[in-house]
């Protein structure tokens, strides 16, 4: 039963009963109930938004994320370090290792460039750190093209300086007689008179007296091609093909200590000196080719003599004397 309310009439000294109007207690009741709902929905907008509400749940997955957040912030981090360290082994690459083997540089539109076309990354998109884990694997993608192309710089300048060494060690660089067996140079590269015709004839070697079974040294690496005595005039004889257009022959020897097809070193003693076939006394004759080509092995004894002994054997060299073959 609702409780009645009373009035003071002031004016007839009597209390009144207070008549509540219909529509009125109509409308109290409809602001109440919007009252109401409009408290509830702030509630719910402050509950989703006030971390002192948040569920367990919520605060594990807000750790991971700020988790995810840093652990990303260190990666970008290692990724400017390890870019430093490729920059500087790509300017040593141009500046130094392919001026060095006169190769060209590698132009930075290729060492950086990036990735067009098809977007590979949509699968890491619609995330709300979408931004920040698409562009760091973005520069994880470019870094490693970068040293994918580092990569294979270095293989081409590693067979380079491998093919440079084999080039340096095949090349005829030594006298195939050495000094303290050498009694002399007798005759050089040149026009020389033949012991036998006494003709001015060209010879395309040089020889070198020296007692029999002095040791002929290999004067570059490659392999024996001949060890025989087919070639009219040479005797005894052996030819050493080097590689790289190169070919070394000794010709007169005594005998042999190497054969056909066995690999020899720069200084390994291929065989002894001697007189046989067209000589005239104990010499060793020897040739350089170049490309099919004789060209003065004089050129070519830098490995084991010193500039004074180089004059005194460029100058025997050089005299128009006769030759011993």
């Amino acid at each position: 039963m609702s409780k009645v309310k009373y009035y003071y009439d002031s004016e007839n000294l009597a209390y009144r009963k207070i008549k509540t109007r219909k529509r009125r207690k109509f409308g109290v009741i409809i602001l109440f109930l919007l009252a109401s709902a409009l408290f509830g929905f702030l509630s719910f907008i402050i509950l989703l938004n006030t971390p002192y509400f948040e569920t367990p749940k919520d605060r594990l997955q807000a750790r991971e994320i700020e988790n995810l957040r840093l652990n990303y912030a260190i990666l970008n981090k290692k990724i400017d370090q390890l870019n430093g360290v490729v920059d500087v082994i790509e300017d040593r690459d141009n500046n130094l290792y392919r001026v060095y083997f006169n190769k060209s540089a590698i132009p930075d539109s290729i060492r950086k460039a990036g990735f067009s076309g098809k977007n590979g990354y949509q699968l890491l998109e619609g995330y709300d750190n979408s931004q920040l884990v698409i562009n760091t694997t973005k520069r994880i993608d470019v870094l490693s093209k970068e040293l994918s192309i580092q990569s294979k710089s270095l293989d081409a300048i590693l067979k380079l300086a491998e093919a440079k060494s084999d080039f340096l060690s095949a090349i005829p660089a030594i006298q195939p007689v050495q000094n303290e067996n050498l009694k002399q140079m007798a005759s050089g590269f040149g026009y020389r008179t033949d012991p036998f015709t006494k003709a001015r004839k060209m010879h395309e070697g040089m020889d070198f007296t020296a007692k029999t079974g002095s040791p002929i040294y290999a004067t570059g690496d490659g392999f024996v091609a001949k060890a025989d005595n087919t070639a009219s005039g040479y005797g005894n004889h052996i030819v050493i093909r080097h590689g790289f257009g190169y070919e070394t022959l000794y010709a007169h020897l005594s005998k042999y200590k190497a054969r056909a097809g066995q690999r020899v070193k720069r200084g390994d003693v291929i065989g002894y000196v001697g007189s046989t076939g067209r000589s005239e006394g104990p010499h060793l004759h020897y040739e350089v080719h170049k490309d099919k080509k004789v060209v003065n092995p004089l050129n070519f004894y830098y490995g084991n003599i010193s500039a004074v002994e180089y004059v005194v054997i460029a100058q025997l060299a050089n005299q128009e004397n006769q030759s011993l073959d």
